[in-house]
């Protein structure tokens, strides 16, 4: 399959295609364009549009992309339910959802400006977004603090 949206991506535009990677389809294809050719362009290339306003993989009322691909697919691991909270707070600044949220939005906003290449944005992503499944997969509760006594 073949996903389209909006170029410039930051959190679902990266946490999306990561989660349809790893959990809808392996061999799918992600294209960046401007926002206004985002749906033009769905036609020509066969596309499924997301995160963009009128679009069905959208936002839902409190729900981002994110969640909504996890409800639509049915995805149920523990570990990908943790980082749709955390995306869910990260993309809609409610930092209040987990207390990651805002630490994923500041990195997500930093790969922004660091990167101008979409697709390598989206590859460094892909990374960020592996090691955060394995962070609430295998590590959540894994506590670092560094107790000194002299």
């Amino acid at each position: 399959m073949k996903w389209i949206t909006r170029q410039r991506p930051k959190i679902d535009r990266i946490a999306c295609p990561w989660l349809i990677k790893r959990f809808v389809d392996a061999a799918a294809e992600f294209i960046y364009v401007p926002k206004e050719k985002v749906f033009e362009e769905a036609q020509k290339l066969d596309a499924i549009p997301y995160d963009i306003p009128g679009a069905e993989y959208s936002h839902y009322g409190e729900d981002c992309t994110f969640d909504y691909i996890v409800k639509k697919h049915g995805i149920k691991d523990d570990a990908v339910l943790q980082i749709a909270l955390i995306v869910r707070g990260a993309d809609t600044h409610r930092f209040d959802l987990a207390e990651q949220s805002a630490g994923l939005w500041a990195i997500s906003a930093g790969l922004s400006v660091n990167y101008t290449d979409d697709y390598e944005q989206l590859d460094i992503g892909m990374k960020l977004y592996d090691a955060l499944y394995s962070w609430a997969k295998y590590a959540k509760t894994e506590v670092h603090r560094w107790d000194h006594k002299r």
